[in-house]
């Protein structure tokens, strides 16, 4: 693998590709035909290294033969709580897009929360995408991984939470967490850490970066990847500029909900008592690749954020022209972990390796760690770390395509592992708990190295 793939365009949908070129997408028509999703498909190349054949206990997991359409599905949240979810259209009509001339920039939210054990006229489960989207997602994640449409009924994932179930309310409220995805990559891709969050107590906010990932709205109309005349590193500072201002409006805008108001465009229902159990002393933020810079660039110039997680996500703009952040020659003042995994340019991606995560790592007066998974790799902190072993034991993906994007570490084991850590670091940092799976490390997850 090379260095730049841990660069903000080269943040990949499912698997590693050679090229940026998935950038290249005409304007987003108005609404969604099924046509649209072609221009989102790139091919996939080799990665780096190579998987075995999956275990027969994977095989069993995946339930499913070759010749059937496989729905994956997503592990079960371990906390203690049932999960509920609803949808915000947020509108910021004091900023203009900076993908998409004359048009306001709107974004889509995802609130994740505890919600009460039982309630009346109970919903079903809320599915993993939004239709439009998913059958955009799919074609790319299709053809990367060399499937024929429908093998993966991408539309049929469900996750665990329900549709605006009740709150379960706690008196002065829960600590908010806000989660941002790597560049071209669906909010939806770090369900299965939110969910965890969420069964455990926390309320979390995901952010889709409209003209990054394809997003679809509540009336329909599919956005897709916007156009960019400019160089990469020209895009990646437009890219990350829009990002620390998303998640600062949407900061703004849990403001708005936490004084009783309803910040939706649309003014639709949100689930009663919804503002109140958000605690706006107590907020966290983490995000993957690209998500992981926009949490540490948010931090230096927000410091409504008090603690932040970056996985596996570079802070730099270009290494050669050592553009890097800001946050790197600043450092940060509050909690901030590293979390890295397999190889960038045959090193292994930790503060000790990676130049600028070693300048920023210097330059931070707060608590900090950095974690290690030595055989994961770059999606080992989303989604893909479950979803792509269920498609490869159903249909055999090329292995060099699979271990590209998530390594041959335990998929079970090292999906546990993370969400133990992230949970640990919001429970000591937001919640004020000390954990001591945080000082050093454990036998009960031995894929995970911390780095002094």
């Amino acid at each position: 693998m090379t260095l730049t793939r841990r660069l903000l365009l080269t943040s990949l949908v499912l698997v590693p590709t050679a090229t940026i070129s998935a950038y290249a997408i005409p304007a987003p028509p108005t609404t969604a035909p099924a046509s649209a999703t072609t221009a989102l498909a790139s091919a996939g190349t080799a990665a780096d290294s190579i998987l075995g054949s999956p275990s027969s206990a994977i095989r069993e997991r995946a339930g499913v033969r070759a010749e059937e359409s496989l729905r994956p599905r997503l592990p079960e949240p371990t906390g203690p709580h049932r999960v509920g979810t609803t949808e915000l259209h947020l509108v910021d009509r004091d900023r203009r897009d900076p993908w998409v001339a004359d048009r306001q920039r709107e974004l889509m939210v995802g609130v994740w929360y505890p919600a009460r054990a039982s309630w009346p006229g109970e919903s079903p489960t809320t599915p993993y995408f939004r239709p439009y989207a998913a059958e955009a997602f799919g074609a790319s994640a299709d053809m990367q991984l060399g499937l024929r449409p429908g093998q993966v009924d991408w539309a049929g994932i469900r996750t665990h939470a329900r549709t605006s179930p009740p709150v379960l309310a706690r008196p002065g409220g829960r600590p908010v967490v806000v989660f941002s995805p790597g560049a071209r990559i669906p909010r939806a891709l770090g369900t299965v850490l939110v969910e965890e969050l969420a069964s455990r107590g926390y309320v979390v906010v995901t952010v889709d970066h409209t003209h990054e990932a394809p997003v679809e709205f509540p009336d329909g109309r599919l956005e897709l990847p916007a156009t960019f005349d400019g160089t990469p590193t020209e895009r990646n500072h437009v890219a990350l500029a829009a990002r620390v201002a998303d998640v600062r409006f949407v900061l703004d805008q849990l403001g708005v909900l936490a004084a009783g108001g309803n910040p939706d465009a649309d003014r639709r229902r949100l689930p009663d008592g919804l503002g109140g159990m958000l605690d706006l002393t107590r907020v966290g933020m983490f995000g993957h690749s690209a998500g992981g810079f926009a949490t540490a660039e948010a931090m230096l110039v927000d410091r409504r954020i008090d603690a932040g997680i970056d996985m596996d996500g570079s802070m730099a703009y270009s290494f050669e022209d050592n553009d890097l952040g800001d946050v790197v020659g600043h450092g940060l003042d509050r909690p901030f972990m590293l979390m890295g995994a397999g190889l960038t340019s045959g090193l292994p991606h930790t503060h000790r390796d990676a130049p600028e995560w070693r300048e920023f790592w210097a330059n931070s007066t707060g608590w900090k760690r950095d974690l290690y998974v030595a055989e994961g790799e770059h999606f080992t902190f989303a989604d893909q770390q479950v979803l792509l072993p269920q498609i490869d034991a159903a249909y055999d993906v090329p292995p060099e395509r699979v271990s590209g994007s998530i390594g041959t570490v335990d998929p079970v084991r090292v999906t546990a592992s993370v969400r133990a850590y992230v949970t640990a670091f919001f429970d000591q940092h937001l919640r004020h708990r000390h954990q001591r799976l945080l000082d050093g490390p454990s036998p009960r997850h031995p894929d995970v190295t911390f780095i002094r």
